[in-house]
């Protein structure tokens, strides 16, 4: 009786064992398995890290090149705005030395006639560019040019402007011989020089 009742024990020992060591081969393979997973997730993380410094760094590059361009904008707005008075400068100068010729031709065709002598030609049959109505004529497309910049500077600030859909087109190279080729040798006005 008590060997029967040892062989019953043995048994279910056995029977425990079994059952335990299944039970423990299904977490191994669970716990292998969540592994396996791991693994997988943190190259993943490690690519998706490597993916937002590219990102990041592309981003810095882009805000890099749109602050050049602005300061290539100031740039070229100061030159533009100098350009302007100094032209306007000259077209009074021209206008006031005009001026200051037609009553003196005037007054020597009028001591050449006495004298018998004919009149000197006058300018614009010397030379068109020098007649009034081609100083006029400047003074008027400098007038319009200014006053169409002023009012698109308006609408820029009453409007933002909307992100165009299309690929911005290459840029020419951010340097000071791209600012003296576009200002036809116009050194930038004092107090703003093109970035570095």
């Amino acid at each position: 009786m008590a060997d029967e009742q040892e062989i019953m024990c043995k048994l279910e020992s056995i029977k425990e064992i079994r059952n335990k060591t299944l039970q423990m081969e299904k977490i191994k393979a669970r716990l292998k398995a969540e592994f396996e997973a791991l693994e997988s997730e943190e190259r993943h993380l490690k690519e998706y890290k490597q993916e937002m410094d590219l990102l990041l760094q592309e981003k810095m590059a882009h805000v890099e090149e749109l602050r050049l361009i602005h300061a290539d904008i100031n740039v070229m707005e100061n030159t533009i705005k100098q350009s302007e008075n100094d032209l306007n400068k000259l077209l009074e100068s021209t206008r006031r030395l005009h001026d200051e010729y037609k009553p003196l031709k005037e007054h020597v065709d009028a001591l050449r006639m006495t004298l018998g002598l004919q009149r000197l030609p006058d300018l614009c049959e010397e030379e068109e560019k020098l007649s009034l109505e081609m100083i006029q004529s400047l003074s008027l497309i400098s007038k319009v040019t200014l006053r169409s910049k002023k009012q698109s500077g308006r609408r820029s600030l009453r409007s933002p402007p909307s992100l165009s859909p299309w690929p911005l087109q290459p840029l020419p190279p951010n340097n000071s011989k791209w600012l003296g080729s576009r200002t036809l040798g116009r050194r930038p006005p004092s107090g703003s020089s093109p970035h570095q």
